[in-house]
């Protein structure tokens, strides 16, 4: 990057907050994809007017910005693909702001970790309900430029239907605010919603007011052990239509169960063509065995041989095991995983399965699946040797018709994890011409230079 850059950029944020050294720019070249794109430059703006000047002067140089903050994405949404700076949230503008009792919100800056908050409100009694695999370690300002899910989706929703209210940064340097702190506010446009999940290309968010709730006073978990992945997904979304919403309910096929039986010998069903492992909650401990008696009346119904009540909170975390390791247990298939997190309504995840189950058999892949049910959000992951050029390419076709099959029923690309650099090339499949070009013109409208996270989402 030009010197002259590098010295506007000391004298905005301190010569203690920005690097261009081999190290730093290595360091922020990659996310969980693990592709690689080197920065030019990595600043840590310490405040809101930091950002600003920071955008303002990059707007007026052309100078691509990535906003970034734990760089834990699967898309390649916060890669610096196209050069330029990283502007890291994480270093100063991590802070719990505010947290009000008696309006149950909770106001952050965008650095702040996701189980931060969550326990220090559960510690005054509250509950921040989104709950994404990479809660220790994620940001909320990244929760919200993804639209972050999680295991409580099925009961209690996503990032989205948490935020209240954003101040943030356009690339001219101008700071908004959108939404507001009242439960209701229907005046004007609904920009927070489109800064939501907008992938850091529209702006830099700066603040975050989120509505928080009463925590649940227990929970107790069950797992249904089921002949087939068909009774199994039966079950999911019979269970609902008795009255019964879970906090959870997570399921892991055939080829997920022996992968994590074959790591770690837990006792799992190997036979068995699915499971599904499920969360209650509530008050008092009647409305949970009211809950939990639904929900073993629909499982019997849908062919389910076994099912397990957890007593206590060790049985309950034996039973989570299988589901919260099965991510690193499937790497027994292959070196490398194609993992999408393609999304259905609930009653097409029979109909779902059994099309990847084809696409499989078809190009003779091993495709593990298991995933949140409770929400029709299934994980793919294609298995193949990622030393092996022929078999990347196999798995990008499987990909492909897979992203064919979720759009033919109703579906949508992504469920959690966004479209960033990874799906950008599949948007053609579940988006017209016409409604590309919409997203593009939003896109011009707060961006005209294309400076902010240019060339994610297809756009």
């Amino acid at each position: 990057m030009d010197k002259k850059h590098i010295a506007q950029f000391q004298k905005i944020v301190g010569i203690e907050n920005i690097y261009d050294d081999k190290a730093h720019l290595i360091a922020y070249s990659y996310d969980a994809t693990r592709n690689h794109y080197e920065p030019e430059a990595v600043l840590f703006p310490r405040h809101e007017d930091d950002v600003s000047a920071i955008l303002k002067y990059c707007n007026e140089h052309h100078i691509i910005i990535t906003p970034r903050g734990a760089g834990s994405g699967f898309t390649g949404g916060a890669l610096p693909s196209s050069g330029g700076i990283i502007l890291g949230f994480e270093k100063h503008m991590n802070k719990i702001l505010e947290i009000d009792m008696e309006n149950m919100v909770a106001v952050v800056q965008p650095g702040v970790i996701n189980i931060d908050l969550q326990k220090a409100v559960e510690a005054l009694g509250l509950f921040y309900p989104p709950d994404p695999a990479s809660q220790e370690y994620s940001t909320l300002g990244g929760n919200v430029s993804e639209n972050a899910g999680g295991m409580r989706a099925a009961k209690y929703g996503i990032t989205k239907d948490y935020v209240m209210a954003l101040r943030a940064v356009l690339p001219s340097g101008e700071i908004i605010r959108a939404g507001k702190k009242t439960i209701k506010d229907v005046a004007g446009y609904n920009i927070a919603g489109i800064l939501i999940a907008s992938e850091g290309t529209l702006a830099c968010i700066t603040e975050i007011t989120l509505k928080l709730i009463a925590k649940p006073k227990m929970s107790q978990t069950a797992m249904g052990v089921f002949p087939s992945v068909n009774d199994a997904m039966n079950a999911v979304y019979k269970t609902m239509a008795l009255g019964v919403t879970p906090v959870a309910m997570e399921f892991l096929d055939n080829l997920s169960i022996k992968a994590v039986e074959q790591k770690y010998h837990k006792g799992l069903p190997t036979e068995a063509g699915a499971i599904l492992i499920t969360d209650v909650d509530g008050n008092v401990q009647n409305d949970l065995d009211i809950q939990l008696d639904i929900i073993e009346k629909a499982f019997l119904e849908n062919g389910c041989s076994e099912l397990k009540r957890a007593q206590n909170k060790e049985e309950s975390n034996n039973l989570w095991f299988a589901r919260r390791n099965v991510s690193q247990c499937i790497t027994v298939y292959g070196s490398k995983k194609l993992n999408e997190d393609i999304t259905v309504p609930r009653s097409k995840l029979p109909a779902l399965l059994e099309e990847i189950g084809k696409i499989a058999k078809k190009y003779n892949v091993t495709v593990p699946c298991f995933g949140h049910t409770g929400d029709g959000n299934v994980h793919t992951n294609v298995m193949v040797d990622g030393s092996d050029p022929a078999q990347l390419e196999i798995g990008h076709h499987a990909i492909e018709e897979i992203f064919k099959a979720t759009v033919k029923l109703g579906g949508t690309l992504s469920g959690e994890h966004g479209i960033g650099l990874s799906k950008a090339p599949f948007m053609h499949l579940a988006f017209t011409d016409g409604e590309m070009e919409l997203f593009r013109s939003i896109k011009k409208a707060f961006d005209p230079n294309n400076i902010l996270n240019p060339a994610k989402m297809g756009l």
